[in-house]
């Protein structure tokens, strides 16, 4: 029988164009959607059926139906130390903390227990597919894999490669990197479970050298896998990235065929023009990373410049470099981000800068511009559009119910455009009341 959820929905179906219904539904009939519009009434009659064939759930004045979040790039392990260390830049946070972090996922049942937390919180705060970093050990990586199952949260999962330019007690052989990435994509695939995939996943450029970068491009390329990494994301980084690999940081994996158009880079701060036209070419996605590009000092990643040169972008929490395992203040921080370049470049132009000549006018994120980064734009950078991300017709019911109300009644009515506006900016993950991925509930009763 199916569901029909009745009342405000809210999804987008591009970058500019959003899309709302005040008194709308969405039908749903196991994991999928099978209808959707403002005439409930018609829909019904052209399914030929009647109000006693279906099960109606009527929203509230104050709730909305949305898309579920979508976090293009979050580091499992690192939850475990989130919050921690952020006024170092990123090498020496990479080297004080987290290096000997990841290394302690050796031991599994540490794992299992970080594992089940960072999934929680993840799916608390609204998240229905996550793109996760693990780290370089194989039966740990399986903890998260099985653990994101067990939750029914949707998710890329890579066990993390690096075999050079890392400490002694966090390294890999590069034939050990190669042989357990190999067994770590059989055994997800032997999960079967249409949740979870396998995700290619060199750390970055830095700590691979090139032989095994175009060893795990083969292996991507073999089983037409999903890739992640990292990406221009520290001036200091690039410099060390250039001087080994002699080429751009894009050329670098691009000569590795590791952009792919089911490859999302993070980062993508410091990108030159000639990388952003190469990604552009192979289809490869950035994940924007607010937080983590602020917090480790990296730097204001220009948005519209990637999206205005036709790369595909998503959001990222990028914890523990984020603060935050959630898309919605990911996204709040895009917001701020684009507002604080507009100021930079305003004032270069007008103020104390000397540029010599007029910088074209910036245009800022808009909220509804990043509201669609954090869904639809995200499942599109991680090459999963088909299946999750907005509201169309034969797409997994992915979806979160959003009341604006459940910590404080409004004393005012909201049009459609303001509830949206109230979560993004007020909202947190207690104004989420349900998390729904495959068409079934997962969040836990708070």
């Amino acid at each position: 029988m199916p569901t029909i959820y009745r009342g405000t929905v809210i999804h987008t179906k591009s970058f500019d164009e959003f899309e709302s219904f005040r008194h709308g539904f969405v039908a749903v009939e196991g994991e999928k959607i099978i209808g959707v519009g403002s005439d409930l009434e018609k829909w019904l009659s052209e399914q030929k059926l009647k109000s006693k064939d279906v099960t109606e759930v009527q929203l509230t004045e104050y709730q909305f139906l949305m898309p579920g979040f979508v976090d293009c790039h979050i580091h499992a392990p690192q939850y475990d130390q989130y919050g921690l260390g952020l006024d170092m830049p990123l090498l020496d946070w990479l080297n004080t903390y987290t290096f000997p972090l990841e290394a302690k996922f050796a031991d599994t049942k540490y794992a299992q227990q970080v594992y089940k937390n960072v999934v929680e919180a993840t799916i608390r705060c609204g998240t229905t597919l996550a793109s996760y970093f693990a780290t370089n050990h194989l039966e740990s990586t399986l903890v998260l894999a099985r653990e994101a199952v067990r939750q029914g949260q949707r998710a890329l999962v890579g066990k993390v490669c690096s075999n050079c330019n890392s400490p002694d007690f966090y390294v890999e052989k590069t034939e050990d990197s190669v042989k357990n990435t190999k067994l770590f994509v059989r055994e997800i695939q032997n999960l079967k479970s249409p949740l979870v995939m396998p995700t290619i996943t060199p750390r970055f450029a830095l700590s691979c050298s090139e032989d095994l970068l175009k060893q795990l491009g083969s292996i991507a390329k073999s089983d037409d896998l999903h890739i992640q990494s990292h990406i221009s994301e520290n001036v200091s980084e690039i410099e060390v990235v250039k001087d080994i690999f002699k080429t751009s940081y894009a050329q670098a994996y691009d000569n590795a065929a590791l952009l792919t158009k089911k490859t999302v880079m993070a980062h993508g701060v410091h990108l030159e023009d000639s990388e952003i036209a190469i990604l552009k070419e192979r289809g490869t996605s950035i994940a924007h990373c607010p937080a983590s590009n602020t917090m480790l000092s990296s730097g204001l990643c220009d948005v519209q410049r990637l999206v205005k040169s036709g790369v595909t972008v998503g959001l990222g929490t990028d914890v523990s470099g984020g603060n935050s395992v959630s898309i919605k203040d990911a996204l709040l921080r895009s917001l701020d981000v684009s507002k604080h370049l507009d100021f930079f470049k305003k004032q270069y132009i007008w103020g104390t800068g000397t540029a010599k000549t007029p910088h074209p006018k910036y245009q800022q994120l808009k909220y509804k511009q990043a509201f669609y980064l954090a869904t639809l734009g995200g499942a599109k950078a991680l090459a999963l559009d088909h299946l999750t991300g907005n509201f169309a017709v034969g797409k997994q019911f992915d979806a979160l119910l959003v009341d604006v109300s459940a910590l404080e009644q409004p004393t005012r009515s909201l049009n459609v455009n303001e509830l949206l506006e109230k979560f993004i900016y007020t909202g947190d993950d207690r104004n989420i009341l349900k998390v729904f991925v495959a068409g079934k509930s997962i969040k836990k009763e708070q």
